[in-house]
């Protein structure tokens, strides 16, 4: 797999990031055009050395292993470090977060028109994924509830929806949500985690997603952690690009 990196800057107020892109195997031998995955927290994974406790997805290794048909495109964005609640919570939670909705226009406005123009990329909403995990997997819903124009295939793992519960009312209250949207926790993250899953099901549903469109898995074990969500991330491309 070909992983690059360049940087960038979200915002004017904001320090400068990395971001990483994993381009498929024949990409270099081939003409063909590739959905797109924007991932959060990009630091933790593809490299154990920049991960954060050391840990990572392993992305690299599961995508040298995924059929030709699904090969994606991978965009890792690093997260702000300190100021990551800040940066992926949609709403203001005390003195954090509220600046989802900032992040997702440089995502929008600024990231996937410089990377649909520099790499062979098709760039509709049908091939097009934002995914993340913990508040990256609050983030990554509330995307998809908010910009489905945009992010057709919504990737959510273990999301901290007891940091802003009102990605749930925003899900409840969506009419004709047009995207994808694959939901994946385990019971011993949280004992919150089996009823917060089950909340969010309902929520999309009553908001218009099909069942088609939906799934929603509660493992029976895991942690809220990189190797819980390396190994669920094949799960959740293979389904999202099927």
């Amino acid at each position: 797999m070909n992983l690059q990196l360049f940087k960038v800057k979200p915002s004017t107020t904001s320090k400068e990031r990395i971001v990483r892109v994993l381009l498929p195997s024949d990409y270099d031998t081939s003409s063909r055009h590739y959905p797109v995955t924007y991932a959060l927290d990009g630091q933790n994974l593809f490299e154990a050395k920049m991960a954060f406790g050391g840990r990572h997805w392993k992305l690299p290794e599961t995508m040298s292993k995924m059929p030709k048909k699904l090969q994606s495109i991978i965009i890792g964005i690093d997260n702000a470090g300190a100021g990551r609640a800040n940066e992926y919570a949609p709403f203001r939670r005390s003195r954090q977060g509220g600046g989802g909705e900032q992040h997702l226009h440089f995502l929008i406005e600024k990231l996937k028109p410089a990377i649909d123009s520099n790499f062979r990329t098709l760039p509709q909403a049908t091939d097009t994924c934002i995914m993340g995990s913990s508040l990256g997997g609050l983030l990554a819903l509330y995307a998809g509830l908010r910009f489905d124009q945009v992010f057709g295939k919504v990737g959510v793992l273990s999301p901290s929806l007891w940091f802003n519960p009102q990605v749930l009312k925003l899900a409840e209250s969506s009419v004709g949500i047009k995207g994808k949207f694959y939901l994946a926790s385990s019971r011993t993250e949280s004992k919150h985690m089996a009823s917060a899953m089950q909340q969010v099901y309902w929520a999309l549903r009553n908001g218009g997603v099909s069942d088609e469109n939906l799934r929603v898995i509660l493992r029976e074990r895991g942690k809220h952690n990189e190797i819980f969500w390396g190994r669920e991330y094949p799960k959740m491309h293979r389904w999202l690009f099927s």
